[in-house]
């Protein structure tokens, strides 16, 4: 998916929350066995994206190239900012680094239907929901989500609702993927489990509980 000069897609991770409820870093929080910036990465590159990550800090450096924001306490609006301010490509993936569970597929199909109906804003919808993330953007989003960021709007979701209203949404229907066979998860988890976050340690210790179960 890329190319010489403008590349075609790109994929960030968002990593640059204070993780308050993890306790401590929930980047280098391990989920069976490895970081969730590492898995988080892995699936981005997974995709054929080349990939960096929103939320600088040398802990990270070894995982990939950082971008720095340009807000502060602004959540990860704030990174989405920073990220297409340094992109240089057409279509930008986001994915943020506590959903350990988030197939590759997925993150393809959401780039594909990206590129074929050029909409400002690609995402999945799960039981008729609109998911926040993992979520793919024109890099023409950034003119807009500066100005809800300077006027002190960091939501994700309004954001998103506020460019499809400019340059179109498409939401993907998970459900209508699985059934058909389009994507299914590499581990065969359902599709419910995707879109879970892993922002406290129950949260996580729920997640590594479930696989163990399902796994027997």
């Amino acid at each position: 998916m890329t190319g010489e000069g403008v590349r075609l897609a790109a994929g960030f991770v968002l990593a640059g929350g204070r993780s308050s409820r993890m306790g401590r870093d929930k980047a280098l929080v391990e989920f069976r066995g490895r970081p969730l910036i590492e898995l988080a990465v892995s699936t981005l590159r997974a995709a054929g994206l080349d990939v960096r990550i929103a939320g600088s800090r040398s802990a990270l450096d070894l995982y990939g190239e950082a971008v720095i924001d340009g807000f502060t306490d602004a959540g990860p609006l704030g990174g989405v900012e920073a990220a297409l301010r340094d992109s240089r490509a057409e279509w930008n993936v986001f994915l943020p680094v506590d959903m350990p569970l988030m197939p590759t597929g997925l993150i393809e199909i959401l780039v594909e239907r990206a590129r074929l109906t050029g909409v400002a804003v690609t995402l999945a919808s799960l039981r008729g929901k609109l998911e926040p993330f993992p979520v793919v953007l024109n890099q023409d989003a950034l003119g807009l989500i500066v100005e809800r960021l300077k006027g002190g709007l960091a939501g994700c979701q309004s954001a998103w609702r506020a460019l499809g209203e400019i340059g179109g949404m498409d939401l993907v229907a998970v459900e209508a993927l699985v059934q058909c066979g389009r994507c299914v998860h590499e581990e065969g988890w359902p599709a419910h489990w995707w879109f879970e976050g892993a922002n406290t340690p129950g949260e996580l210790g729920w997640m590594e509980k479930q696989l163990l179960t399902t796994s027997r």
